[in-house]
């Protein structure tokens, strides 16, 4: 009986995060913009579709062993493998599915070693295991993100002046591959490689903003579309995108200053328990070993984590604004 209501709560909490984490902006976002990309990114298509399907061969064929066993076992290994490329980083998915299931087996090996329930270890040892590497991969994602915004407009800028001079588009895209360090460099190498070998510039643009999925690579990716088609001074209409990005940019960082004492607030009420936690724990070890031995303690403890997590996860979505 003990171990199904502490199943219960523990999913309890796993819904609580899926209930109050709600829609993505980036999501959200993108399916704003469905109808402008689809209709500009119908060039290339078939193409992009087969250099697709040959580099997804090459991956299977890369993969074998312990790494391709464990990435067999990683589900929707298709999002996932996009996800570990937006970081940047060499992370191929047997790798991840190793850390996922290495975690696991320390914190479970860990709790069970010091005494606590098998069951309570291995729900833990899955929270971790699962949580930690997502937590580590979201981070180095927003990171990286957050990069690439900085210098966008810089380098849109860099692209207006190769304009002006003459320089044509597609020249200027290598410019700001070689000339602009960072993120900003690797995606456009990306595109001017992929046109190289035959791919158009509004498919290879469309394949970085679909990997990005950002609402300013976006708005860069339209505005081309949109100026292939109806003609115009190029050079003017960047000109301008940049100065929004820059504007957009300032907004948000007005946005995180005014809520950043809320935020604070978050952080400490919700780390407080597990600090006061930990501190007892080095002060007298035998009074807190209770939680993970007394059955009334277990369910105490994994009631109050499930209504703090609630807490928190309220308070962060009323200091979370998007622009």
């Amino acid at each position: 009986m003990l171990y199904v209501m502490i199943a219960g709560l523990f999913g309890t909490i796993v819904l609580a995060l899926f209930a109050f984490q709600g829609p993505s902006p980036q999501k959200t976002a993108k399916r704003r913009m469905e109808m402008l990309r689809e209709r500009h990114a119908a060039g290339g298509a078939l193409k992009a579709n087969a250099q697709m399907q040959i580099r997804k061969l090459m991956e299977d064929r890369k993969r074998g062993g312990v790494n391709g066993a464990f990435s067999s076992l990683v589900p929707r290994p298709e999002l996932m493998r996009a996800r570990l490329k937006r970081t940047g980083k060499q992370i191929d998915l047997g790798k991840y599915a190793m850390i996922n299931a290495a975690i696991l087996i320390v914190v479970t090996g860990v709790l069970a070693l010091q005494g606590a329930p098998f069951l309570l270890a291995l729900m833990l040892g899955i929270l971790f295991g699962i949580g930690l590497p997502h937590f580590v991969i979201g981070f180095l994602i927003k990171k990286r993100i957050a990069q690439f915004n900085v210098n966008f407009p810089d380098a849109i800028e860099l692209m207006v002046r190769g304009l002006r001079s003459g320089l044509p588009i597609t020249e200027t895209l290598g410019v700001v591959a070689s000339e602009i360090r960072g993120p900003i460099a690797d995606e456009f190498k990306l595109v001017s490689d992929r046109m190289k070998v035959g791919t158009t510039m509004e498919a290879a643009l469309q394949e970085v903003a679909d990997r990005l999925e950002t609402p300013e690579f976006q708005f860069f990716v339209i505005t081309l579309s949109i100026q292939r088609e109806t003609g115009g001074n190029l050079a003017e209409t960047l000109s301008n995108l940049a100065d929004v990005l820059r504007k957009r940019s300032q907004m948000k960082l007005k946005i995180k200053a005014m809520s950043s004492e809320s935020k604070a607030s978050a952080y400490i009420v919700g780390s407080l328990p597990f600090i006061v936690f930990a501190l007892i724990m080095m002060v007298n070890q035998p009074y807190m070993m209770n939680f993970f031995e007394d059955e009334r303690l277990m369910i105490a403890g994994m009631g109050g984590l499930m209504w703090m997590s609630i807490g928190v996860l309220v308070m962060a979505k009323m200091v979370n604004f998007e622009i």
